[in-house]
């Protein structure tokens, strides 16, 4: 597995998103650095359409390819969300999720 250094530039926080975000929760648990972890939910249908729509606009590849990946990435939604759970992410909606982020951003003070 490869390395990476993550320079914050001081920094108190950073966000990491994507389906492998999840993989360094624990990491960042034992380093101090976690203030939170989220899986973002949606709706799974909306998700498929949005998702379908954009490829099928970029001719990613044939219609008949994007449609069977866009039903399996729809069927296997609940195994990823469920696996990024048990890394340690709490599921939260969208709304939710910049609700608590932006709760956690500390505030500075303008006439600084």
């Amino acid at each position: 597995m490869a390395t990476r250094v993550l320079d914050l530039a001081g920094s108190p926080l950073f966000i990491a998103e994507g389906i492998f975000a999840a993989e360094i929760v624990s990491e960042c648990q034992r380093a101090g650095l976690l203030a939170g972890a989220y899986a973002l939910r949606r709706p799974r249908g909306a998700t498929f359409l949005r998702r379908l729509v954009r490829d099928l606009a970029e001719r990613r590849k044939p219609a008949g390819v994007l449609l069977r990946r866009g039903l399996d990435l729809l069927r296997s939604e609940p195994r990823v969300l469920r696996r990024q759970t048990s890394l340690g992410c709490q599921p939260a909606r969208g709304s939710e999720f910049v609700r608590q982020i932006v709760a956690r951003v500390p505030k500075t003070d303008p006439r600084a």
